[in-house]
């Protein structure tokens, strides 16, 4: 056969100005990427290794300290990211929820004496503040979001004033049981508190359960699925209303539950409910809408950010997670694990 003979494919179509246009921005787009990246990671690197060679002991302290801070603010985002995250439901409560539930949870444990109960106490109470505001308010305003905002406004700063009036301004802790107290023996920092460790632990365990609840469950399907089609969902027999009121009643008492382990890690104190809904709003623009996965690695770079800037740089440390929330919102507008809409 000669060469002649072969036959000869057909041009494939020319490229159009738009689609080299797409491409030319797809290549910006990885430019800025890997330009940011660098701005960010050899700076971060240099630092890393001058705190490692100048003060080892209290790099590693801050470090852990980050890292269970990192793991109450999880915990509390996690409930907002159930609600605001995945529900789309703009609770601006959901600080005071935090507070309540650390507030009741205190009073159930000075009168028992048990951490346990109190612990058990703040997750329910919030639950039922929260089931209650899924039936009354949230129910009649599905997709309302200005409306949702100025109502859950209204009742955060009714919320605030009533508990202000009952436990007045004092600051409350709890102590953690026998078993939970002390310290474990660590290399470079030698000794840290069991409990944050504990924190820490337990933080990743209830993520992971999260995480299974929501994407290997018929349940977390079913939330899914009703945040997406709710007139599908209901037409297929499933009881949305049901299905989303004991939704935002987990989230609500993730909130209350965070209360306890947080005042027994830190304190209980008016104000705590305003810091507290800041840091899940960061969490969760960060970390992506309605991503469990995404809130954890929000609230680890807020967690961290936070230690070694009031460490570092006390004078400038919380200008560094706004920062971290600017850099998201400029290059990944829907977080890093959120999905584009």
């Amino acid at each position: 056969m000669n060469v002649a003979d072969l036959p000869v494919g057909r041009p494939g179509p020319a490229p159009t100005a738009a689609s080299l246009a797409a491409v030319a921005a797809a290549r910006r787009r990885r430019t800025v990427r890997w330009v940011v990246g660098l701005a960010i990671g050899v700076p971060l690197a240099v630092f890393v290794l001058w705190a490692l060679a100048d003060n080892p002991r209290l790099f590693v302290s801050t470090l852990l300290n980050g890292l269970t801070l990192a793991a109450l603010y999880f915990l509390v985002a996690s409930g907002f990211t159930l609600v605001f995250g995945l529900m789309r439901n703009v609770n601006l409560a959901h600080g005071s929820l935090y507070l309540f539930g650390a507030y009741i949870g205190w009073v159930v444990g000075d009168w028992s004496g048990s951490w346990v109960l109190a612990v058990i106490t703040g997750f329910l109470a919030s639950a039922v503040v929260g089931l209650l505001m899924q039936v009354t308010i949230f129910r009649f305003m599905q997709g309302q979001d200005l409306r949702q905002t100025l109502v859950t406004i209204g009742i955060s700063i009714v919320l605030a004033d009533i508990m202000l009036w009952i436990w007045g301004a004092e600051i409350y802790t709890f102590d953690p049981p026998r078993w939970m107290f002390g310290t474990l023996s660590l290399p470079i920092v030698e000794k840290y508190a069991t409990y944050r460790l504990l924190l820490l632990v337990g933080a990743i365990v209830i993520g992971v359960g999260l995480w299974v609840f929501l994407n290997r469950t018929r349940v977390g399907m079913m939330i899914r699925a009703g945040v997406d089609d709710r007139a599908m969902l209901a037409a297929s027999g499933v009881n949305v209303q049901l299905v989303f009121a004991v939704t935002f009643a987990i989230g609500a008492g993730m909130a209350g539950f965070a209360g306890v382990v947080g005042g027994t890690a830190l304190s209980i104190a008016p104000g705590e409910d305003i810091r507290y809904l800041l840091a899940s709003l960061v969490v969760v623009i960060v970390g992506g809408m309605g991503s469990v996965t995404g809130a954890a690695i929000g609230a680890l770079l807020i967690g961290v950010a936070e230690q070694f800037g009031l460490a570092y740089a006390p004078t400038y440390g919380i200008v560094f997670t706004f920062v971290i929330m600017a850099l998201a919102l400029a290059f990944r507008p829907q977080g890093l694990l959120g999905r584009s809409r």
